[in-house]
């Protein structure tokens, strides 16, 4: 990309008033520093974009010399290349899309805060990614300066929040929990939020979306509240196994019927399934297992736009690329290959109807 931020630089200044030296006193840089910019020797240091383009009171695209529509046309571009990697968990892909964006845009910070997410799960255990410990190592240090950068400087709210979260999971799954713990702490509390705030303020139009929307976010809430009960067993088998009774029922409920098929509904039969095994109630567990394998099967071949309805939810619109994973598989390969291959199926693992319900998952 042909860019012309000597020029531009040359032309503020001068439109300022200001010579090389005063310019380069207000920056912090050496006068031949400028000059070797505005004779287009080099360009400045992209730290230093954002001071320049604050100083002119302009944005670092204009600065650039950016048209305005190509440069959206283009980071879409690369953010819906970023979204189809990431659900089909090429990491390496998302990595390098996110890396040439930024070189691209380097004041970005949607194209930041995904390669920011992509460095995070690079390290994620629970992909298909065997070398996730070494990544978790060698991407600890960059993952910490994007998040402190979009917590300073990010003017999106929204982003600050996800990049803050992100970095202080980062610091506890690296051994510093007080770190991590002390930034969790500065995130706003699920009372004050916009969304708990909003109602009075919304037009009669907005208010039934609005609602339906908060039933859906409190129904994500409680599911993953319940997914972690069940991962980290936190309760007697005998328990657990009321509970995915219970989460099998609310998703009846909230459907109006029978779920659709996503991953978490998937996951979900499968634990249930493991606790019946060890629970030795096996006649239970095969059929969590056959509606597991059916349900994978029918996540696998959704389309690249479905839709799923209730009373409660309304319509709710998705796309193909809105699941992300860090894990290259299909889910029935996932089932197949990793939770199926449990201990806790070891006692039924060479049984007949087993074997079965692994074919179905081929």
């Amino acid at each position: 990309m042909n860019l012309n931020i000597g020029k531009k630089i040359k032309y503020l200044r001068h439109e300022k008033d200001i010579t090389q030296e005063e310019f380069a006193a207000v920056l912090g840089v050496s006068y031949q520093s400028v000059s070797r910019w505005e004779n287009d020797i080099c360009y400045p240091d992209i730290e230093l974009l954002p001071n320049i383009a604050e100083f002119f009171g302009i944005t670092v695209d204009s600065l650039m010399g950016l048209d305005e529509a190509a440069r959206k046309e283009n980071l879409a571009k690369y953010l819906e290349a970023f979204q189809e990697a990431v659900s089909q968990g090429r990491i390496d892909d998302c990595i390098a899309i996110a890396r040439k964006g930024v070189a691209e845009y380097p004041d970005n910070y949607k194209l930041l805060n995904k390669l920011m997410y992509a460095l995070f799960l690079a390290g994620d255990s629970d992909g298909s990614i065997p070398e996730w410990q070494e990544n978790m190592r060698k991407y600890d240090s960059e993952i910490t300066m994007l998040g402190e950068r979009i917590m300073k400087y990010c003017p999106d709210q929204d982003i600050r929040l996800e990049a803050a979260g992100r970095l202080a999971f980062n610091h506890c799954e690296m051994g510093r929990r007080e770190i991590g713990r002390a930034i969790f702490e500065t995130l706003p509390s699920q009372k004050y939020c916009r969304e708990a705030q909003i109602w009075w303020g919304l037009d009669e139009g907005e208010k039934l979306p609005f609602v339906r929307g908060r039933i859906r976010e409190g129904y994500a809430a409680m599911h993953h509240g319940i997914y972690l009960l069940l991962e980290e067993r936190l309760l007697p088998d005998e328990e657990l196994l009321k509970v995915c009774r219970k989460l099998s029922d609310l998703q009846e409920l909230v459907f109006d019927g029978r779920p659709p098929a996503e991953w978490g509904t998937v996951r979900n039969h499968c634990t249930m399934a493991a606790l019946c095994a060890r629970l030795k109630q096996y006649d239970l567990m095969y059929d969590e297992l056959r509606t597991a394998a059916e349900a994978a099967r029918e996540f696998d071949m959704r389309t690249e736009q479905y839709s799923v309805s209730s009373v409660l939810f309304g319509n709710v619109t998705k796309g193909r690329t809105d699941y992300e994973t860090s894990d290259s598989r299909t889910l029935c390969e996932i089932v197949r290959e990793k939770w199926l291959a449990a201990e806790d199926f070891h006692a039924v693992r060479d049984s007949e109807a087993f074997g079965k319900i692994i074919q179905a998952l081929a």
